[in-house]
């Protein structure tokens, strides 16, 4: 039963963590981007707000779930 669950969360994880990842948006454009945007990071002109911010957070969630429920389904898996 608790294999079952794992699996769930494991599924609904993966596909969450695809999708909000593809939601956010890109950090550079270009080769442009690579250069201007790298001292912009650098200097700390460039935080995420709104929007992306959340999708950030979300994202982390998304990770921790993930890797908790790949962890408990091999140790479920393990122990049959």
């Amino acid at each position: 039963m608790l294999a079952l669950l794992a699996k769930i969360f494991l599924i609904v994880s993966a596909i969450g963590l695809i999708l909000v990842v593809l939601l956010q948006s890109g950090k550079s454009a270009g080769l442009s981007g690579a250069i201007s945007g790298g001292a912009e990071q650098l200097v700390g002109k460039q935080k995420a707000r709104g929007m992306d911010a959340v999708l950030g957070k979300i994202t982390v969630v998304f990770a921790v779930v993930f890797m908790l429920s790949a962890i408990l389904l091999a140790f479920f898996l393990q122990a049959k």
